[in-house]
């Protein structure tokens, strides 16, 4: 009898509940435990002319597979899976409005070598932002605000990461100094939100708060290392629509294959009444500021002032 992956994928998945699994994670352990199924499955395929050799071109295979069938598999709703890539699969007895405490948001999500903390996305974030999007970025520590708004009250204030996209970068001498003359938009303000972990239960708070701290910038965004479920997407999504919040997903594990899932919507000029609050509440953004300042005046993004 043929190997039915609508049917040992769940089982595996339900012997591992709450573990996260990319569809190769899966096809190795189907290798490795069905390895009978696998060689029919291996010889069913010369005799289709579809040769599978090797153990990889049979992993690879079984890879496919589980992609095409995910929806079959999802059906199930105790079965889910992630959003965004890698996508992975995990089974769950709670319900997607349990999975989270609103109020009490992890601080951990598990990589494939280990646990890593909120802080240790931050120069994750930077390096991709330099190498894919050319944007130079800096971290904004909201311990440095001179007015404490109680436990936790400055996070609604200032953003994690603050960067700025050089628009004149491959630009002709003669083309930045007119437009120095017009006084004329050299440069893009970013700010970034950061996160572990999104849900159903969690991602309006996430995004409500990037609005308040990003409302000053041309572009903001919010990013997440994990965007859970369907109905996480389609909340960001209609909130998207709405706000301009864009919203990133990054790879811990892969920087450079992070991705934006949701494009920014782009604010022509920068709110400065806002900005300057947080120049007077934060030395991290007065510093900013500085710098950006001085890109302005000489032309120069000096790469000692970003992470």
């Amino acid at each position: 009898m043929a190997l039915s992956i609508t049917k040992v994928v769940p089982e595996f998945l339900s012997s591992n509940p709450e573990k996260r699994f990319t569809a190769r994670e899966i096809a190795t352990w189907i290798f490795e435990n069905y390895r009978q199924d696998c060689e029919e499955k291996r010889a069913r395929s010369r005799a289709k002319k579809i040769p599978l050799d090797t153990d990889e071109a049979l992993i690879q295979q079984l890879v496919a597979e589980i992609g095409s069938q995910r929806r079959s598999i999802t059906r199930n709703p105790k079965i889910r899976a992630t959003e965004g890539r890698p996508r992975k699969l995990y089974y769950s007895e709670l319900s997607e409005d349990d999975e989270v405490d609103s109020g009490n948001l992890p601080d951990k999500v598990t990589s494939e070598s280990n646990q890593i903390r909120e802080h240790d996305l931050y120069p994750l974030l930077s390096n991709f932002l330099r190498d894919e999007l050319d944007v130079f970025s800096v971290r904004i520590d909201e311990k440095r605000a001179t007015n404490r708004r109680g436990q936790n009250g400055n996070r609604w204030l200032f953003p994690d990461l603050v960067g700025i996209e050089d628009l004149s970068a491959t630009w002709d001498r003669e083309t930045k100094d007119c437009v120095r003359e017009f006084g004329d938009t050299r440069a893009k303000l970013w700010s970034f939100e950061v996160k572990l972990h999104l849900n159903s239960t969690n991602v309006r708070e996430a995004y409500f708060q990037t609005v308040s701290n990003s409302s000053w910038a041309n572009l903001g965004y919010l990013v997440a290392a994990e965007i859970e479920g369907r109905l996480t997407m389609q909340e960001l999504r209609t909130l998207s629509g709405v706000h301009g919040i864009g919203v990133m997903e990054l790879n811990p594990s892969s920087p450079s294959d992070s991705q934006i899932l949701i494009p920014a919507r782009e604010k022509q000029s920068v709110d400065w009444l806002s900005a300057d609050r947080l120049v007077q509440e934060n030395s991290d953004f007065r510093q900013y500021i500085k710098v950006v300042r001085h890109f302005h005046q000489t032309g120069d993004l000096r790469k000692s002032d970003w992470d």
